[in-house]
């Protein structure tokens, strides 16, 4: 992903408030703000221009992050039509500072969007079925351009929706690839900037610990919810991680995995046995 410079301004003094953002030398802008302010937002003349919106909140369900991604001709017609969906909080607008966006072009960005998302898998996403306009080459270049660019700003503005759970593979110092085991369930992670991811296909251990159930009863909570969210599994006398799970810190993930509390920092291990605790320090 190429450098960018970001310049965030805050039209009332307030980071919770409306936002606008843009990139150095990047013809595109991005709007975000609460549903509080959603007039203030549409009042603005860069909802009159063609462009892709998000519309964040939680599942009324089951509490899980879900997202709505749009695109319109008429931003400002658009999101007033969605007043009447419940579940979102946030909405992110992107559009382009020459206005040059053709309805072939958003419902391109709208697509390969949905894709991102589905791949990530962060939200559910409340509409999955979108056309797949053919462009010429020239043009999907450009969107794959404007593509990476909200890829990087969505993030500044506070959603993750398009960050990989895994982390990035091209940091300064990549992270070492873990194992956390016990009594035969073998764990597969590392560090990440949003925390500690825990890979697919790793194990957990079913029984809980005792003393899980008075000291630590967060840890029963966090695991009984991904056992109903279906992100733990039960097979052949474990639990297993049916997709990247990222937890807020080694000892999180580490828990989950013992069924009691652990210390991250010691049980996460690399293949010559070094703890994660002895990786950074050393």
């Amino acid at each position: 992903m190429t450098t960018a410079t970001i310049k965030l301004y805050l039209p009332y003094g307030d980071a919770k408030r409306l936002r606008v953002g843009e990139v150095s030398n990047w013809t595109g802008k991005a709007l975000a703000a609460p549903r509080t302010e959603l007039d203030e937002l549409l009042s603005r003349e860069e909802t009159e221009r063609a462009g892709i919106y998000f519309l964040l909140g939680s599942d009324p369900e089951n509490g899980g992050a879900l997202a709505y991604i749009g695109e319109a001709e008429v931003i400002r017609d658009r999101l007033k039509q969605h007043k009447t969906k419940d579940f979102w909080n946030v909405v992110v607008v992107f559009v382009s500072k020459d206005e040059n966006l053709t309805k072939a072009h958003i419902r391109y960005l709208e697509n390969r969007l949905l894709q991102e998302a589905q791949e990530v898998n962060r939200y559910r996403l409340e509409n999955l079925n979108t056309s797949n306009p053919k462009l010429p080459e020239s043009d999907r270049e450009d969107m794959e351009v404007f593509l990476s660019r909200i890829r990087q700003v969505l993030p500044v503005l506070g959603s993750n929706l398009l960050t990989p759970i895994a982390g990035s593979l091209k940091n300064t110092k990549p992270q070492k690839e873990l194992l956390c085991k016990n009594k035969g369930a073998i764990a597969r992670g590392r560090r990440t900037e949003g925390g500690f991811v825990v890979f697919k296909d790793s194990a957990a251990v079913v029984a809980e610990r005792p003393s899980a159930k008075t000291r630590h009863p967060y840890v029963i909570a966090l695991r009984k919810k991904l056992v109903q969210d279906g992100t733990l599994a039960e097979k052949e006398g474990f639990f297993v991680f049916t997709k990247d799970t990222e937890f807020d810190s080694p000892s999180a993930a580490a828990a989950v995995i013992h069924g009691g509390s652990a210390n991250g920092l010691i049980v996460w291990k690399d293949a010559s046995g070094k703890s994660l605790k002895e990786l950074e320090e050393g």
